[in-house]
């Protein structure tokens, strides 16, 4: 019977992989397995997804050089499941491992989703100042240390100004946030010590809430480590669907 139930859960598996495999572009590698039988796929359970994946877009722009993704008991579409596709009955938790590279990340800083997030309103002395990014440069140098370069647009008082900045940062770990280290203007007029102190506010209400949320998923970033050129992220995942490369 346990045999029964590993090639029933390996027949499954196999499905899924290929299913996921055939709506994925550019993925150099996905590994599905799934814990279940066939008596559960009937009735719409599984016992835990587990998807591991080399290249995989979260969504437009946002690509991840590695991901793990692993659920417990879930509900899917059995008629789906059987014809290898898992797919969410409703949104589940999950534990996921994502490595970016400088590069990928670098994308996605510079993507429209970022970019459109990436604009804010201050609150400076009582008046209101609209900063809004239009480039930003992450480098990764290793030593735990995150370099960032970007290039922004300050409105206050009915003028726009461009400035430039450059900041140093640790990352987010299980007991700390993430911890800014300098920050300094590039280039531009500079910015006030009250204009410095809201946007230092802001950047910490920003860091401290690290929620990602994205298209497939919604992801709680729990520990981050900074290794030269690329940063591996462990979160717990609220998972709206699998996430696959676009078509």
């Amino acid at each position: 019977m346990l045999d029964d139930t590993r090639l029933e859960e390996q027949a499954i598996s196999k499905a899924a992989e290929i299913g996921l495999s055939s709506q994925i572009e550019q993925a150099e590698e996905i590994n599905v397995e799934v814990k279940t039988d066939l008596w559960k796929i009937l009735q719409g359970q599984a016992d835990s997804v587990a998807i591991a994946g080399e290249g995989v877009v979260l969504q437009k722009d946002i690509r991840v050089q590695h991901m793990e993704l692993s659920t417990d008991k879930i509900d899917i579409n059995p008629f789906s499941a059987l014809l290898g596709q898992v797919e969410l009955n409703q949104p589940v938790q999950a534990n996921a491992r994502l490595v970016m590279s400088q590069d990928d990340l670098n994308r996605a800083l510079n993507s429209d989703y970022v970019l459109d997030q990436a604009q804010f309103d201050l609150d400076v002395d009582g008046e209101k100042v609209n900063l809004a990014m239009q480039q930003m440069q992450l480098t990764l140098p290793g030593n735990n240390q995150m370099v960032f370069d970007g290039q922004a647009v300050l409105q206050e008082k009915g003028t726009n100004r461009q400035v430039a900045f450059h900041a140093t940062a640790r990352p987010r770990t299980q007991t700390e946030p993430i911890m800014l280290e300098g920050f300094t203007c590039t280039e531009g007029d500079g910015f006030s010590l009250e204009f410095t102190a809201a946007l230092m506010q802001k950047v910490k209400e920003l860091v401290n809430s690290a929620y990602i949320d994205l298209d497939t998923m919604v992801l709680r970033v729990s520990n981050m480590e900074v290794q030269q050129g690329s940063i591996l992220l462990q979160a717990q995942a609220l998972v709206r669907e699998l996430p696959t490369m676009e078509q």
